[in-house]
């Protein structure tokens, strides 16, 4: 059976209205993979969406703790960096299974390092430095 991919481009003047459109393309969907260089604005994105969700506590970079959790109103969200691991099974080691399937959300930076641990549905976002304070945004529903 072929893998349908739906793909999604974003041109927006503000981060601000970033959140809305990701949440209305991918509907249902709780697994985020972000991609992008170190400082493409990853961390930042996952921001802008946390706060949009109503997390009450600021996101930060999880990259020496590996996943931060933050508490919204709608539950959990499970925010992760996996740049630091050396292999995939540090990633089983610390149990990824019990927070990718948790049912809440989940924002995965650097999910190249874990590509053989990943789900079969996510929402993949790009994101790519185009100037000193621009970025393109695509999403990709799989």
């Amino acid at each position: 059976m072929d893998e349908l991919m739906l793909t999604y481009e974003l041109k927006l003047s503000s981060i601000a209205q970033i959140p809305q459109s990701i949440f209305t393309y991918s509907g249902d969907q709780k697994i985020f993979l972000f991609y992008g260089e170190m400082g493409a604005g990853k961390t930042t994105l996952i921001k802008s969406i946390c706060e949009y969700l109503g997390a009450t506590d600021p996101a930060t970079s999880p990259t020496f703790s590996i996943v931060n959790e933050y508490a919204t109103p709608q539950g959990t969200i499970y925010h992760f960096d996996f740049y630091r691991l050396k292999n995939e099974t540090e990633a089983l080691d610390m149990g990824y299974e019990e927070y990718f399937y948790s049912g809440n959300y989940c924002f995965i930076e650097w999910p190249e390092k874990i590509s053989g641990l990943l789900p079969e549905h996510f929402v993949r976002i790009n994101t790519k430095v185009t100037g000193d304070n621009s970025r393109e945004i695509s999403i990709e529903k799989i």
